[in-house]
């Protein structure tokens, strides 16, 4: 992979994992929205889920701006498990791209 192939796919990944984090705030956000309302709820697995993909930054700043599941407990733990699993997932997708591109070319 070239240089200009590294900073094509750095500037996706980074795009992506920004969407991530803004659907991840959102479904916490829509989730305490129901909560308040009595409505069916988004299950815990699906936001945990989205935090060890890559969104649990957003996925926490939302839940601490809308004071929503903050105090719930093992679910913070869980999620800032999985938000930590995915700052790992992210750093060897990003250690990865630069072997590949210091990699010699053929």
């Amino acid at each position: 992979m070239g240089q200009g192939g590294v900073m094509a796919f750095s500037g996706a990944a980074i795009a992506a994992i920004a969407a991530l984090n803004l659907w991840a705030g959102l479904m916490m956000v829509i989730d305490k929205r129901a909560a308040r309302r009595g409505r069916r709820r988004i299950p815990e697995a699906r936001l945990l889920r989205l935090a060890a993909l890559g969104g649990g930054a957003g996925a926490l700043l939302a839940g601490h701006l809308a004071r929503h599941k903050t105090r719930k407990q093992p679910f913070g733990r869980r999620l800032v498990g999985c938000t930590l699993l995915g700052l790992a997932l992210c750093a060897v997708i990003i250690g990865a791209t630069i072997v590949l591109a210091a990699a010699p070319q053929a």
